[in-house]
């Protein structure tokens, strides 16, 4: 019975070490970019006229958060993290892109696939910690937007600031 338990234990060792990960050659890398002063006075200006206290600045760079839920859990530690996140996505003017009908939607992301905010900011939080982050347009989508071709409109107008609520739910580094 002992061998069996060795046999197994050893089998169980060899398993996790074999699906360890190996270097996926990613390149990701957080970004520098900083908001012009009028891109950063939109944004603290629709935190006052939100009533939006205790937001902080991320590295003097013009994007802000505020942390709803404090988590425990951990923190993607790399660009190359995987995250499992829940959140919703809307312009300044209250207007949801993501998901269209004002809800949530959860799925997994590569940390360095995404917008420069979402890259900046998430790294500072835990896992069940709940955010808004409010995105200057140069750490969005910029000067291009979000212009959906089959409709012809933009999802996400040029030069917009964003509002993000975000929970993140688990990491994966």
């Amino acid at each position: 019975m002992m061998k069996y338990a060795l046999l197994i234990t050893m089998s169980l060792a060899l398993i996790i070490t074999g699906c360890k990960k190996k270097d996926s050659g990613c390149t990701y890398e957080k970004g520098t970019t900083v908001a012009s002063a009028a891109e950063e006075a939109v944004v603290t200006n629709y935190l006052s006229t939100n009533g939006i206290t205790g937001a902080v600045e991320v590295e003097n760079s013009g994007l802000y958060y505020v942390v709803d839920t404090v988590g425990t859990g951990t923190k993607p530690t790399s660009m190359c993290s995987y995250i499992n996140v829940t959140y919703s996505g809307q312009l300044s003017n209250g207007t949801y892109f993501d998901p269209k009908n004002g809800g949530t939607t959860t799925t997994v992301f590569q940390l360095g696939t995404l917008a420069e905010g979402w890259k900046r900011a998430l790294p500072l939080i835990a896992t069940g910690s709940t955010i808004r982050l409010f995105v200057p347009s140069s750490m969005g989508y910029g000067e291009t937007g979000v212009y959906n071709s089959n409709t012809g409109v933009y999802t996400i107008p040029p030069n917009s600031m964003l509002v993000f609520t975000i929970t993140l739910n688990a990491v994966s580094n």
